[in-house]
């Protein structure tokens, strides 16, 4: 997994609670580098795993819940890091329509080994789109959480739907921008 989002969860541990906090939570997941991370590294999913089974403890969230909220706050970071990529996006539904072919080849050059999810446009209308999901981590709620701030960042409301699908590891988005 890319290091950016290991920092970057850290970095929300820090901002949104505490140092002392951020700390605590990598100390108890006894991770295998004690959690120095860089952003252009790439760490074992398991790392993120553990860090969000201490946090699930510590708050009482759900992991889905903790997977939204940092989805949310990545959108930020990765805006920030990335702004070049949403220069020419005129909104949400053009940024989520040209992930696979844009974004995330352009996130390819940057890390060749990383294990991006694949999104495809099932139909696309002036207001809304259905958009299928895949990725071994069923890491769908970060997407969601990236999705909502997006449409934040666009100053727009999505009303979203997810539907697990029969295919292992798929989910589908019904989106409306509102």
């Amino acid at each position: 997994m890319l290091g950016i989002v290991f920092t970057s969860l850290i970095d929300m541990l820090e901002e949104k609670v505490s140092p002392e906090f951020a700390d605590e939570v990598i100390v108890e997941a006894e991770l295998t580098n004690d959690g120095a991370y860089t952003a252009v590294g790439y760490y074992p999913f398991e790392e993120m795993q553990k860090i969000l089974s201490i946090l699930a403890a510590k708050t009482g969230k759900s992991v889905n819940e903790l997977l939204y909220d940092f989805g949310v706050y990545l959108f930020g970071k990765l805006a920030a890091v990335h702004g070049n990529v949403l220069a020419d996006t005129k909104d949400i539904l053009q940024l989520l329509e040209h992930l696979d072919g844009d974004i995330h080849v352009q996130v390819r050059k940057l890390y060749p080994d990383a294990d991006l999810p694949r999104f495809t446009v099932i139909s696309r209308t002036d207001t809304g789109m259905r958009l299928r999901y895949f990725s071994e981590r069923e890491l769908y709620p970060l997407a969601e959480g990236l999705m909502d701030a997006a449409a934040m960042h666009f100053d727009c409301t999505l009303e979203r739907e997810t539907h697990q699908m029969s295919f292992p590891h798929t989910y589908e988005f019904s989106i409306q921008v509102v």
